[in-house]
């Protein structure tokens, strides 16, 4: 397993990219700005299929993070080995419309970074083997 973290600071705050290659597969957490938390999570399927889920928020709405972890999707897609997870939580208290419009340039900054990171990354895995179940396990 390899970890790295990536940070971009503009408009004021900041958003990080922490990285782990878990075999083939990647997990991301993006986090930034006063109160970092997971309001969404993401993912891409080695087979392009892809789901987003929103946490609750306050007041009733949902968390919008998964804009940006569409953002970082289309930077790192085209190297991804296989399935990504990413969580993210990005919250600037009293966030303005500067500061919304920095959040994707920030993001799309990070994505190339690690796209350029993972096109040179070690992905070599050892293949799962998968054993016919012993007679106690088959249905």
């Amino acid at each position: 397993m390899s970890t790295k973290v990536f940070e971009v600071t503009k408009a004021g705050y900041s958003i990080k990219a922490e990285v782990t290659i878990i075999g083939k597969d990647l997990l991301i957490a993006l986090t930034g700005g006063d109160t970092p938390h997971i309001g969404t999570i993401t993912w891409l399927g080695k087979d392009a299929s892809s789901d987003t889920t929103r946490f609750p928020s306050h007041h009733g709405r949902f968390h919008k993070d998964d804009v940006l972890s569409e953002v970082l999707l289309k930077q790192i897609k085209p190297v991804l080995p296989g399935t990504c997870v990413i969580t993210a939580g990005v919250h600037v208290n009293g966030i303005t419309k500067e500061q919304i419009t920095a959040s994707f340039e920030m993001t799309e900054e990070l994505g190339k970074d690690m796209a350029a990171w993972l096109a040179t990354s070690d992905f070599s895995a050892e293949e799962p083997r998968y054993e016919p179940y012993h007679k106690t396990y088959q249905d």
